[in-house]
């Protein structure tokens, strides 16, 4: 699928991950398209100031999600409704607490995917 191949990172230099849904893309990638999955209400798409604050270049591990509805990782990783692509296992920092708010209002649940907060 073209569009699956889109989302794969290019290189492994200067990559980042949404701190919502864990995609990993390249800086330039995440301003090009914006992310895969929270784009309605990231809005990154042409927007570095957005992508710095809701993207993370401090992420551990990555997993490549195929078929996401069949994969027990995207299950185990809370991604299976997410886009085939590269994921972070993990992501450090947290949302600007606005966005959070904005993304609950839109009656989605965040899920915060770093796992060195106390939560």
């Amino acid at each position: 699928d073209k569009m699956a191949l889109e989302t794969i990172p290019k290189d492994l230099k200067g990559l980042r991950a949404c701190k919502v849904c864990s995609l990993v893309k390249s800086i330039d990638q995440f301003v090009k398209d914006g992310c895969d999955n929270c784009e309605p209400y990231l809005k990154l798409k042409k927007n570095r100031e957005a992508v710095n604050e809701c993207t993370s270049q401090n992420f551990d591990g990555m997993v490549a999600l195929m078929s996401p509805s069949d994969s027990w990782v995207g299950k185990w990783q809370r991604i299976e409704r997410c886009v085939p692509g590269m994921y972070a296992v993990s992501v450090s920092g947290e949302l600007p607490v606005d966005i959070i708010d904005s993304i609950r209002e839109q009656g989605r649940p965040y899920i915060p995917r770093d796992r060195t907060t106390k939560q």
